[in-house]
């Protein structure tokens, strides 16, 4: 199917009886994903529940269940992920939804064991596995590239569908705010990043690429926790600021002047499009999200893992620190909602001939 136009879900006559499962801990961009997309379609009327792993509704600032829309049903599971996986099966078959949505590999397993009972969708937050996605009947790829690995006749009921990102105003005393609690100089350069701090996001390199690059009067933030930030802190100079997870991360846009993502793997990069509601310049590396946003942010792309290249990259955008107004028309989250439920209605009709 491609990424042809789907945008009649929003004028569903018939409301449709929808279940997303994502049996994650903590929030990130796939979590995002599936709780926005959620609320979105409770908001268009449908029925819609959210089965979560109970450790995703405990009481801290990164769970999941909080942000939640009260028109979604969230329904719990506990225990190890076999356990989960099968309690999570036994609601689906009380439930019988119209369709079942899953994210992540957890919920690709659950609805690998109910096939014959609804219309069973996955979104690939990452790439096609076959352990994962190959006895799905339908797919929805967040970018093109992804589509090349799936293989037939599952591509025929696969389609391609942008990530969505509304804009969230910082507060309007946020740059003044976290860069004096933070103790960062007004007319100091702050060079940011945003996401969780692990391997797959070159926090590393990027911390060597600030060494190198050694911009006068500037600071490093690196907003975001996960399983590498203790070793990273240790390595990091002053000059470099480590808040944590933060449930206002447009607040530490607002703070900085210019957006970093060096990751070395990416596959769509919703982060850009926060950066961009920004208005931030961006500096990436060459993954397969920056490559396929690249058009919109229109910087050279540095190459993965090369330190040297991205210190050059980030004296040079030092040079140039003035906000941009990108296109976001295309990512706006209602339209985008529409486009799944149409996907949805298609796969069923498919099924029924």
């Amino acid at each position: 199917m491609g990424s042809q136009s789907l945008r009649s879900g929003g004028n569903c006559k018939k409301p449709m009886k929808i279940v997303h499962i994502i049996l994650t801990h903590s929030f990130a961009g796939s979590e995002r994903y599936a709780v926005e997309l959620a609320n979105l379609q409770a908001e268009q009327q449908h029925d819609v529940t959210l089965i979560l792993h109970q450790r995703g509704a405990e009481q801290r600032p990164n769970a999941i269940a909080h942000r939640v829309s009260p028109k979604v049903k969230v329904l719990l599971v506990g225990g190890f992920k076999l356990l989960a996986i099968y309690r999570t099966r036994r609601l689906l078959r009380q439930l019988k939804p119209d369709v079942a949505h899953a994210h992540l590999s957890a919920a690709c397993r659950v609805l690998q064991g109910v096939k014959g009972l609804c219309l069973r969708v996955a979104t690939l937050h990452i790439h096609y596995k076959k352990q994962q996605h190959a006895k799905l009947d339908a797919l929805i790829a967040i970018a093109p590239w992804q589509l090349a690995a799936i293989p037939e006749p599952l591509r025929q009921h696969s389609v391609q569908l942008d990530n969505w990102s509304a804009a969230r105003p910082a507060n309007a005393d946020a740059r003044q705010r976290l860069r004096a609690e933070y103790q960062i100089p007004a007319d100091a350069i702050v060079i940011g990043t945003l996401g969780r701090v692990e391997q797959s996001k070159g926090q590393d390199v990027l911390l060597d690429a600030f060494k190198q690059a050694a911009i006068p009067n500037s600071y490093l933030v690196i907003v975001g926790e996960g399983k590498n930030w203790q070793a990273l802190r240790e390595k990091a100079p002053a000059q470099v600021i480590m808040p944590g997870f933060s449930t206002t991360p447009q607040d530490w846009l607002a703070c900085f002047d210019c957006f970093v993502s060096a990751a070395r793997t990416e596959p769509f990069g919703l982060v850009f499009l926060e950066a961009m509601h920004a208005g931030l310049p961006i500096v990436a590396t060459a993954t397969e999200g920056a490559k396929y946003l690249r058009p919109l942010f229109n910087n050279e792309l540095v190459g993965i893992d090369n330190a040297a290249h991205l210190a050059k990259r980030l004296q040079q955008q030092s040079q140039d620190l003035a906000r941009r107004q990108y296109p976001m028309q295309r990512f706006e989250p209602s339209a985008k909602a529409a486009e799944v439920l149409a996907f949805y209605q298609q796969q069923l009709a498919a099924q029924r001939l």
